[in-house]
């Protein structure tokens, strides 16, 4: 019970109100008990000032304090209190229950009521309710006060449990589909989403949530798509060496050197895609090691064109180089950056017909040198431009599966040039060519 997020909320709320509620209820009481002695000692009343008045025309009419009993009877009756008159001695020269008379003033007693002046000068003190204790009347008055301040404290704290009952609900509710939604996606379902109510921190949080599980639901069906480009990769040379083998075992076939070429060739295409597997996951995996060192971009373009230009000269493809002569050097591994020049440059060889060119230029910003390779082949559909670097992703699987292309090498490239700290980026015009271009950082001069 105590572990729900809930519960602690809502307790630490009620204590934070009781210690509030307490305070202020403890603090009131005495200062209004503090108030109301100082109102009751300091005499201030008009009422009280009346009685001294009367008190004291009486002491000066009879010259002494003789008619003060009588006085003292009548006010008495009006106050139905106790009624004290003490002389400038501080002796007791009336008292309504005729008690205390002649008695000095004990230290015990209240402060006086009131203090009588006649001719500016002091000649007695009055004192009305009892003398030992509070009166009665403010003993009741104060137990009133305090009764409506601890019933107060009381509905006070009654109404912040049930507000805070309320609002823990409401803030608790959206957490609640969260967990829902996370075990949900614990047992397997990525298809989960939860309902974006709110723009603030648990909206936020409802928002990361969904990236998340869409992210996850992405590379999910990525994974499943690899499996099942690699088995498809994986089995079309499998079959074609099975089918040999099996005829030649039956005496089908002869083993004669166009059957060895045909097997040896279905075998290096089982080998380049398992070099090309392992490559790609080491780079994804961020294991691919790299030796870096100021690197001439020109020597690589023209060594990968040298490459390439006895196949597109058969195929009647002009290759042209456009590199500046002051081409800084670039901080890269020389083997990556030509496999990525030369997987870029066969992609374009192979979606550009006779007749087309295919052109490689580079241009220097301000910390990297930007590279870029056009061709003037079919171009690229906008609906497949976004997935050009996904692993397998072939938009013309017919054309591909005729050149012996898995799908894999610009993913290749993707992963060689942002282990280099590049960026990677394909746009395309269809039936007018497509361009891709990378960028390397610039050597640092030592």
């Amino acid at each position: 019970m105590l572990h729900s997020l809930r519960v602690r909320l809502l307790l630490a709320i009620i204590l934070v109100v009781l210690i509030a509620i307490s305070v202020t209820a403890i603090v009131a009481r005495q200062r209004t008990t503090g108030e109301f002695q100082r109102y009751v000692e300091s005499g201030g009343t008009s009422t009280n000032r009346r009685f001294a008045f009367v008190l004291a025309r009486s002491f000066t009419v009879n010259q002494g304090w003789s008619d003060a009993q009588a006085e003292v009877d009548r006010l008495a009756q009006f106050t139905d209190e106790r009624v004290v008159v003490t002389d400038q001695r501080d002796r007791v020269v009336a008292d309504s229950e005729r008690a205390l008379i002649g008695q000095p003033v004990h230290g015990n007693w209240p402060p006086p009521a009131a203090i009588m002046v006649a001719g500016g000068t002091r000649v007695g003190s009055l004192y009305l309710g009892p003398l030992t204790g509070p009166r009665e009347a403010d003993t009741a008055f104060l137990s009133a006060l305090n009764r409506s301040l601890l019933l107060s404290a009381l509905l006070a704290g009654l109404a912040a449990v049930a507000v805070t009952l309320v609002l823990s609900g409401r803030i608790l509710r959206p957490v609640q589909r969260l967990t829902t939604a996370a075990r949900r996606m614990e047992k397997g379902d990525l298809s989960t989403r939860v309902q974006v109510e709110t723009d603030d921190e648990i909206g936020q949080l409802a928002h990361a949530f969904n990236a998340m599980a869409g992210s996850l639901s992405q590379q999910e069906q990525l994974r499943r798509n690899m499996v099942n480009d690699v088995a498809h990769e994986l089995r079309t040379p499998l079959t074609n060496l099975r089918g040999y083998l099996d005829a030649a075992r039956d005496g089908l076939v002869s083993t004669d050197g166009a059957l060895v070429d045909s097997l040896y060739e279905e075998t290096m295409l089982l080998s380049r895609l398992v070099a090309d597997l392992q490559e790609l996951a080491q780079a994804e995996a961020g294991r691919l090691t790299l030796m870096r060192q100021p690197v001439a971009l020109v020597g690589l373009v023209e060594q990968a064109m040298g490459m390439l230009r006895p196949p597109a000269d058969a195929k009647g493809v002009t290759l042209l180089v456009d590199l500046p002569s002051d081409l800084p050097q670039v901080d890269a591994d020389r083997e990556r950056v030509g496999q990525v020049l030369r997987n870029l440059l066969q992609n374009a060889f192979a979606h550009t017909p006779a007749g087309g060119v295919i052109t490689v230029t580079a241009q220097p910003e301000a910390a990297s040198v930007r590279v870029a390779v056009h061709d003037t082949g079919s171009g690229i559909a906008p609906e497949h431009l976004p997935h050009v670097f996904d692993r397998f992703y072939r938009a013309d699987r017919l054309h591909s599966s005729q050149t012996g292309r898995a799908g894999l090498g610009l993913a290749i490239v993707k992963q060689l040039v942002l282990a280099h700290g590049g960026t990677v980026t394909a746009s395309s015009e269809p039936g007018r060519g497509s361009t891709f271009t990378f960028t390397l950082p610039i050597a640092t001069q030592s």
